[in-house]
């Protein structure tokens, strides 16, 4: 959120143009798949209410509430609330 809202205000005080601006958001999303599924190893359990689910335009949005979140080092992190964010990751042989 905070990077699509400096974007915007770089666009807005005409600093950059648009499709730069998506170059940077295609860029920063490759970087973070790439280094996530590169570096992040630990996996987690979550258990809560599921409120709300839909599928558009090739991703799923879930929002749990109540939610227990259960970490590899057996953490138990209580929350009100859990949006989960899914899209289908890009074929990097297609480009």
């Amino acid at each position: 959120m905070q990077l699509t809202d400096a974007l915007d205000e770089l666009i807005q005080s005409g600093h950059i143009n648009p499709v730069l601006a998506m170059r940077v958001l295609n860029e920063f999303d490759k970087s973070i798949a790439t280094n996530l599924a590169k570096n992040v190893k630990a996996k987690s359990q979550l258990k809560g209410h599921l409120k709300d689910y839909r599928l558009c335009e090739e991703v799923w949005t879930f929002r749990v509430r109540n939610a227990t979140l259960k970490l590899d080092n057996a953490e138990l992190l209580d929350v009100d609330k859990v949006k989960i964010v899914a899209c289908k990751m890009a074929d990097s042989s297609s480009k």
